[in-house]
């Protein structure tokens, strides 16, 4: 069962994100089995709740294709011994034991004192700064060195891709490393949403409260646009906020849209938002996307050069994962048949991501989920609110919004729209998406079909 369980690990990990492997399934180990049941260890009760609601189905899907159909796996609180520093109490006895033990951070030595872990290559002297970002980049540093825009909070916008993770994370590391006492949380919203409806109903909401209000320094919260429509956790933000910027504490938020835009959105924790320094991360320039690939190569130990990345930085444009993946493909290339990395092979697999990219527009997306859906694009919108046109129609504007480069205005009057339409749709398909339920094959399907470029009849 060892064995099992160590094949069924390395699956999920390609499976899933790796900040989310990381955060919940590494730490993860095998207790105990025998032939149909499995006791798996959680670090504390929230994560064996987040286990069996999120990744338990997972983890019985894969056992299954190895030949454990009907096995039965608990998750158990994993005991720390009494010498252990993680029992030592707070000064408060409110607040005892209320911690849990945190891996170390990868490449340091330091703890990390709440929510995820930051990613070892996302810190300042990795980031690469052009016209696009260099005035979030000034504003990161200015936050994590201590200085600030008056308030203490900064707020970083942007699409998917295009820098805002690595400079919030940069922040966290700059921290973590120059002040070893600060208390730094990262924490997207929707961890933050789940901990407190877990603290919620499991009567604990005093913790969670002085956890984020009292124990944090430095609060880092990523995707605040995942809070449309949530009124209490909206409510709850918004008084963390006060406390933490009372105590002079600092915040960064990111998220994918201006504070102003952001659908059902309380005003009091809007106006909290868009009271900080707003910065917005464009796409790189040609120079920054040269910069971006030579820094990238250097880490991963490709020998790319000088005339490739040149050639991939004028034919390559947008987000910076999509020009990663170019530069990923390329080396792949080579490696797989044995071939020099040259104009040539760098040519073969940008002309398959370009015409990938040129016939992937909002209306062929339509087209095509509409086809898979059996519903007509007269249907799809239609201001029709039944659930036969609203999922196909959801759908089409969250792939939309990660295909195209249309703004979310464009994408809305696409579909007879508002902008506030689209942003909730997206949530709504992101939200389902983490259940790896009947959506997640739907998405993936379709997802499929679009990357191949599958022509609509």
């Amino acid at each position: 069962m060892i064995s099992s369980w160590e094949k069924v690990k390395r699956k999920i990990q390609g499976l899933i994100p790796d900040h989310c492997y990381r955060m919940w399934i590494d730490p993860v180990s095998l207790l105990g089995s025998d032939a149909d049941s499995l006791t798996l260890s959680s670090p504390n009760s929230f994560s064996s709740k987040r286990l069996e609601t999120t990744y338990l189905p997972m983890l019985k899907q894969e056992f299954s294709k190895l030949g454990h159909g009907n096995i039965k796996i608990e998750f158990r609180i994993k005991k720390v011994p009494a010498n252990n520093p993680a029992n030592r109490l707070d000064d408060s006895p409110e607040v005892c034991n209320i911690k849990p033990k945190q891996p170390a951070l990868p490449g340091l030595d330091k703890r990390f004192n709440g929510g995820r872990l930051l990613k070892k290559g996302f810190t300042f002297d990795q980031f690469v700064v052009g016209d696009n970002s260099d005035f979030a980049y000034s504003a990161s540093r200015s936050l994590a060195r201590g200085g600030g825009n008056g308030s203490g909070v900064l707020y970083l916008q942007g699409k998917t891709g295009l820098g805002k993770s690595h400079l919030s994370q940069a922040v966290g590391h700059h921290i973590i490393k120059t002040d070893p006492g600060q208390k730094v949380f990262y924490v997207t919203a929707e961890d933050f949403t789940n901990e407190m409806i877990f603290s919620l109903r499991n009567n604990t909401i005093h913790k969670f409260k002085e956890k984020y209000r009292n124990q944090c320094d430095f609060l880092i919260l990523e995707d605040i646009h995942f809070l449309s429509g949530k009124d209490a956790t909206q409510k709850e933000l918004a008084l963390t906020f006060d406390y933490l910027l009372d105590a002079d504490k600092k915040i960064i938020f990111s998220g994918g849209i201006p504070p102003e835009e952001i659908p059902k959105l309380n005003d009091r924790l809007r106006s909290r938002l868009s009271m900080g320094l707003v910065t917005e991360l464009a796409a790189p320039d040609y120079k920054t996307r040269v910069g971006i690939l030579k820094k990238k190569s250097r880490a991963f130990g490709y020998d790319v050069p000088n005339g490739v990345i040149d050639y991939i930085a004028g034919e390559v444009t947008g987000d910076v994962r999509r020009l990663e993946s170019g530069l990923f493909s390329i080396a792949a290339k080579s490696r797989l048949l044995g071939k020099t990395i040259d104009i040539a092979l760098a040519q073969s697999v940008v002309a398959n991501i370009q015409k990938s990219n040129e016939q992937i527009t909002t209306d062929y997306i339509k087209q095509i989920t509409c086809k898979e859906f059996t519903v007509s694009e007269k249907e799809i919108v239609s201001r029709s609110r039944t659930k036969r046109i609203v999922k196909p129609r959801q759908l089409a504007m969250y792939l939309s919004r990660k295909y195209t480069d249309q703004p979310l205005k464009s994408i809305a009057q696409s579909f007879n729209r508002y902008h506030a339409t689209v942003v909730y749709s997206v949530n709504a398909v992101e939200k389902e998406l983490r259940q790896k339920g009947v959506l997640y094959e739907q998405v993936n399907y379709l997802t499929k079909k679009i990357e191949e470029g599958e022509g609509v009849s």
